[in-house]
């Protein structure tokens, strides 16, 4: 399994797993991140790949001392579920 990258040209964070990716679109504002869609391709779907993308990116965040708003309905259950991220 690959890292979550941080495609800032892309406005996205990216994880690679099994040839295909896993992406969040986001947002920044100074100190905040809004995370604005979640997408897993169909191949994906059910193995945990956007969890492990969404714990990537909350690392991320959290290292870079920014607050996670999430706008996507999964990202919000996720953070719900995970509050520790």
């Amino acid at each position: 399994m690959s890292p979550v990258t941080d495609n800032v040209a892309a406005n996205r964070f990216e994880l690679i797993e099994d040839g295909h990716m896993v992406h969040a679109d986001y947002r920044r504002e100074p100190g905040r991140l809004f995370i604005d869609h979640v997408f897993t391709p169909p191949e994906l779907r059910g193995r945990g790949s956007a969890g492990r993308l969404m714990k990537g990116l909350a690392r991320l965040a959290a290292d870079r001392g920014e607050s996670i708003t999430p706008i996507c309905s999964y990202a919000a259950v996720w953070l719900q579920r995970h509050p520790q991220a």
